[in-house]
């Protein structure tokens, strides 16, 4: 009843602000934002200034969408209205329409033929069908996946405005001050003195909120669920993902299967990217003979649960917290989550895994904030002795590997995280036997590299500048070259594996955990003619940190039986790679963040990684430093 009392205020202010001259038909809550539907939708348009006071009196973020009423329902129709105004010569679109938004994005090869002059086209479109028109250049590459969950959000459309719809009253519920002293606390539940299952709940006087729900991607670990600061899961206001890598979003499905049913906020490109993982880990543990913790109905709710949101973009997401996310640098769509509290009482960021360098990719983390108060930061690369080479350097060892390596007949294996680190490997390879470096050779891509890689090109806003142009302006996309071979079969990976001529094979899963690079490696692992390059970190506890510290003799399971490996082929790690900031890029970040933050936690590295950076940045910067045990919990104001 008091979220009622609320919305009814919001819908009486709304009246107030909006000329009575235009039609607003409903005011309604979808997640954190406010919608205003109404059926003078090109006077609302014309008049940018009054959605400004609308955000700037409420205090929200407002959408304003033509009245559903005025909006052609039959698709078909509006589909074979765009294709009649297509040039001849313009390639099959592709259609994605968004019921909520009321806009419809058509994927071309040149959005421009759909324009029109000054945009007339577009205008007499809108007018005929309702529908705000966005063409958009077609990513070169098709992505299964970002088909398939556009098409189950537009199947389950009903049932995900009736979630968004609960989630805006949640959000807008009123709360009682009983007297009681404000505080912000973090509680570890994962991912602390460790790298892997990365959880951590973020309380306040009103509000808790999850970030990061990750699994061990060295056992069979789950963050700490059953502490009693994180049940029941359905007081949860909600779960905020920092990244796609499987230790901070693999068990997040696990919440829906036992009760969770709150939002979930992450940028785009983290929304599809999560899902592609978590729908492939479980064909690897059935493949394994594991039970899986979730099926797909799990992650198919997640997905209606994702309120998806862009870089720098402020949203409330609970009665006195507000989420902010920064480019983190890591990978595509990593984010710094920041949150502002109590409207100003305290801010503090989650830095999720980060990059303070520009890669091949991604421009460098981001480190100018509004206010600032606490951070939580990770350490995977904290300890004294890790210093990285730079891009450049890391790109002249692998050139010299990858020669030394081939030249003689030999085959390369090099494991890879399918986001993030292979996309970067692919461009340094492609660069190389483009410019006759290194001879050209087939390079297979196995596991969900390729489908990685396709999503990569669907959000190329999120790459960084000399990329985005390379691509889409001078019509030089690197991902599509040649060299490049999907391995889209097991007889196919058969072949490969017994093929005599040299070749390079990227591979998951980039910890050798499992997943098909360990085929390859059953193959290949006992002719010293062959190579094993790791560009990517190796958890404690992993195979392939096992191999890389030198153990020669391993057994593996293969087929309901052991299989013993003697390990005789070149094992080699090539630094300089990783999506994570080495020391000295760590203590540069901390000096380069603006303002100054009073107090900063430390996670995400191993024990004495750690401890030892707390130590350093106390040192060095003066500032109050922790690094907390799991199950821990600090008050940071």
């Amino acid at each position: 009843m008091a979220a009622d009392n609320s919305i009814g205020n919001i819908r009486e202010e709304v009246r107030r602000i909006v000329p009575s001259a235009l039609d607003v038909t409903s005011v309604e809550f979808e997640g954190p934002t406010l919608v205003i539907y109404t059926k003078d939708f090109d006077k609302f348009s014309e008049n940018a200034n009054i959605t400004k006071l609308l955000a700037q009196g409420l205090k929200k973020r407002v959408d304003v969408r033509p009245d559903p009423s005025t909006m052609v329902q039959d698709t078909d129709s509006i589909e074979k209205m765009i294709r009649a105004k297509l040039p001849e010569d313009e390639k099959e679109p592709s259609f994605d329409f968004d019921f909520d938004t009321g806009v419809v994005t058509v994927e071309l090869a040149n959005p421009g033929a759909l324009v029109g002059k000054g945009g007339q086209q577009l205008n007499d479109i809108k007018k005929e069908c309702g529908w705000n028109v966005k063409p958009v250049r077609a990513p070169p590459l098709h992505s299964k996946t970002i088909s398939d969950v556009r098409g189950y959000l537009r199947y389950a459309r009903e049932e995900r405005q009736e979630i968004l719809a609960k989630i805006g009253k949640f959000i807008t519920r009123q709360t009682y001050d009983n007297g009681s002293e404000n505080f912000v606390r973090v509680t570890a539940l994962g991912g602390f003195r460790q790298v892997g299952r990365s959880c951590m709940l973020l309380q306040t006087k009103h509000s808790k909120v999850l970030i990061d729900c990750g699994l061990d991607p060295s056992s069979d670990a789950t963050p700490f669920f059953s502490a009693p600061e994180l049940q029941p899961l359905d007081k949860l206001d909600a779960v905020v993902i920092t990244h796609a890598h499987m230790d901070h979003c693999g068990l997040l499905p696990v919440l829906f299967r036992y009760g969770y049913n709150g939002p979930v906020y992450c940028t785009p490109p983290t929304r599809d990217l999560m899902a592609l993982m978590q729908l492939d880990s479980i064909k690897l543990m059935w493949g394994e003979a594991k039970k899986a913790p979730f099926d797909a109905s799990h992650v198919r709710g997640e997905i209606l649960h994702v309120i998806p949101l862009q870089y720098e973009k402020t949203t409330d997401i609970s009665p006195d917290v507000r989420l902010t996310f920064y480019n983190a640098g890591h990978i595509l769509g990593s984010s710094i989550a920041h949150f502002n509290i109590g409207n100003g009482f305290h801010n503090v960021a989650f830095t999720g895994d980060t990059k303070y360098e520009k890669t091949w990719l991604f421009n460098p983390a981001n480190t100018k904030f509004i206010r600032l108060e606490s951070v939580i930061m990770e350490s995977t690369y904290g300890g004294r002795a890790d210093m990285q080479p730079s891009r450049a350097d890391a790109s002249k060892e692998l050139h010299e590997l990858l020669q030394q390596a081939t030249a003689h007949g030999g085959k390369v294996i090099i494991p890879v995280f399918a986001v993030g680190r292979s996309q970067e490997v692919m461009l340094v390879i492609e660069e190389l036997m483009r410019t006759g470096r290194l001879p050209q050779m087939p390079v297979y891509l196995d596991g969900m590299i390729w489908e990685a890689t396709a999503i990569h090109t669907a959000y190329p806003e999120y790459l960084n500048s000399q990329l985005k142009t390379q691509i889409f302006q001078q019509n030089e996309n690197p991902f599509l070259s040649p060299i490049f071979k999907r391995v889209e079969t097991a007889a196919m990976r058969e072949e490969i594996c017994h093929s005599p001529d040299p070749c390079i094979v990227l591979a998951t899963s980039g910890m050798m955990t499992g997943g098909p690079v360990m085929e390859y490696f059953k193959e290949w692992a006992e002719d010293e003619k062959n190579w094993l390059l790791f560009v990517g970190y190796q958890s404690e506890g992993s195979m392939g940190r096992m191999i890389q510290n030198g153990r020669k003799q391993i057994t593996l399971h293969d087929k309901g039986r052991d299989l013993d490996i003697e390990v005789r082929m070149n094992i080699t790690t090539v630094d300089g790679f990783s999506g994570h900031s080495d020391r000295k890029q760590l203590m540069k970040y901390i000096s380069s963040l603006e303002p100054k933050p009073s107090k900063i936690i430390i996670g995400h590295g191993e024990d004495r990684k750690c401890t030892d950076l707390a130590s350093t940045i106390y040192q060095k910067y003066k500032i109050e430093t922790k690094a907390p045990l799991n199950l821990e919990t600090v008050r940071l104001r």
